[in-house]
């Protein structure tokens, strides 16, 4: 019923439509990781980055005191 010009051009329009809402989902998906890591993250560098940088100091300061 219909020409195969006008059959490939309707198959081009649908497949850009379904490439735009792939897109769509996978940056939802991506920002509702981010969502859920954003929490475990923000506890992990509460409870550790003091830690880590205080040891980075003391380290440089010993080495800084030693040259």
């Amino acid at each position: 019923m219909l020409s195969e010009d006008t059959g490939r051009k309707v198959a081009a329009a649908f497949g850009e439509l379904s490439e735009a809402f792939e897109a769509t989902r996978r940056k939802n998906l991506t920002e509702a990781a981010e969502e859920m890591l954003r929490p475990m993250l923000q506890e992990w560098l509460d409870n550790n980055l003091p830690q880590i940088v205080e040891k980075l100091v003391r380290e440089e300061i010993e080495r800084i005191a030693r040259g």
